[in-house]
């Protein structure tokens, strides 16, 4: 038999003989209750209620309505899927509908109807349920366009749900992340998810193309511009007509480029270097860099202007230390790659080699840690590779700093959750042997953090 749905409910009132009287008309629901702000918000923080009937007049001036706005906004602040159902006055319609306006699920007139406040409870209920339901179903699912990620980190796949959203536009992406983080990969899947994804994805390194050469590489030339310009050559950004071209390592182009590069973005037609005519392109632009381009401009080694017409949708990759149990999950789908590719039958990794994994700071990030695992499985003896054949350093410890307890908890839970899932590569009964719990207690805990 499942089990119940727990239906908590807070109840914001400061008049005692209501708020027993409430208590008891609302039996029905997991009420909890308080008299002011300050103790409202502390329940709200602790059991996040999924609902709030709240009256607007608390203390310490309950013939006033702001202290009861001002707890209706940090509700809303800390939780904002929370349906809170505000309690007035008789004549009291303006701020019933200044508190709708203000994010309230609906309003009451006191007295009230205890039938008719128990029907739009639950109806609030079933609403946030629904809710919920969905966020857990669109956190499950990994975007097509990126079915090359690895990736569990709700961070990156958060980057995923954005390029969904950015796709179809024609704005220009900007894609930050330290080097070997996969923001190829993410431009690859801008470009998938776009309508222009049946034209050319077209990338060029605006760093590994000597500064004289790189601007007949974008623009192209004509027959005799130059010694050696044997022909007419189009250029980078002419073969990416209709399609999506991607430019790494945008930090790196030089300041006459930069303005080249400017006015093809405005105008959208570009000159091939020695030619005089103009010639139109439609092109979708995706840029990426390690660098931070807001302190380049701040020392004036990158145009102001170019930098937002190139960032008019920021996304900004995490480093692998920051992804959660991506480093495990990682190495197990980099093993049997390579397995495959050198054809040594199954390869495993060991606990050792899982923990080296794990406590290693990979400051490559993906990339690193990809040619680490190609090398541990050349190098590696029998059907599993080991510490020794990874050969990494010694561990950083990451830490961070958050004061809500309830969500330390449910990060904390989540984070070991993600970690034994990853470590025992997605072997169920291993990962819930690694927590010390069930399998079902696993299964719950995955349903709860939206895990497959």
């Amino acid at each position: 038999m499942a089990d119940a749905v727990v239906n908590p409910l807070l109840i914001v009132e400061d008049d005692p003989a209501l708020q027993s009287q409430m208590r008891w008309s609302l039996d029905k629901f997991e009420t909890h209750t308080a008299s002011d702000r300050e103790s409202a918000l502390a329940i709200v923080r602790r059991v996040a209620p999924a609902v709030v009937t709240m009256d607007l007049g608390l203390p310490p001036d309950p013939d006033s309505v702001s202290e009861g706005f001002k707890l209706l906004e940090q509700i809303l602040a800390e939780a904002p899927d929370t349906k809170v159902i505000v309690l007035t006055g008789q004549n009291d319609q303006a701020n019933a509908l200044r508190a709708v306006a203000a994010g309230a699920y609906d309003f009451f007139s006191k007295p009230f109807d205890p039938d008719l406040l128990v029907l739009t409870i639950d109806r609030a209920f079933r609403l946030y349920h629904l809710q919920q339901e969905n966020a857990r179903l669109q956190a499950m699912r990994q975007p097509d366009m990126l079915a090359g990620l690895i990736t569990r980190d709700p961070e990156l796949l958060r980057v995923g749900r954005t390029i969904e959203k950015v796709a179809n536009s024609n704005a220009t992406v900007l894609i930050l992340g330290e080097s070997g983080t996969g923001k190829e990969l993410l431009a690859r899947g801008v470009h998938q998810a776009s309508s222009r994804r049946n034209d050319k994805f077209v990338a060029i390194n605006c760093a590994a193309i000597p500064e004289n050469l790189l601007e007949s590489e974008l623009f192209g030339y004509e027959k005799g511009a130059f010694t050696g310009a044997v022909k007419t050559t189009v250029g980078k950004i002419e073969m990416a007509h209709r399609g999506t071209l991607m430019l790494d390592e945008i930090g790196d182009l030089s300041g006459p480029l930069q303005s080249k590069l400017l006015r093809f973005l405005q105008e959208r037609v570009i000159e091939r270097v020695g030619g005089r005519q103009e010639i139109p392109v439609d092109v979708r632009i995706v840029a990426a860099t390690h660098q931070d381009l807001k302190a380049n401009v701040a020392q004036n080694t990158f145009r102001e202007d170019l930098y937002y017409r190139l960032a008019e949708i920021i996304i900004k990759v995490p480093p692998l230390r920051d992804r959660v149990g991506d480093k495990a999950l990682l190495a197990h789908a980099f093993v049997k790659r390579f397995a495959a590719e050198q054809r040594r039958g199954t390869l495993s990794l060991s606990e050792d080699a899982l923990r080296a994994v794990e406590a290693h700071a990979w400051p490559g990030n993906v990339r690193e840690l990809e040619n680490a695992i190609k090398r541990a499985v050349i190098m590696s003896e029998g059907n599993v590779v080991t510490a020794e054949d990874v050969d990494l350093g010694d561990a950083q410890d990451e830490d961070g700093e958050r004061f809500n307890l309830r969500k330390i908890r449910d990060e904390a839970e989540r984070r070991a959750v993600v970690q034994a899932i990853a470590r025992s590569n997605d072997n169920i009964a291993k990962a819930a042997e690694l927590l010390g719990i069930s399998r079902p207690t696993l299964y719950d805990l995955m349903h709860r953090f939206g895990l497959k």
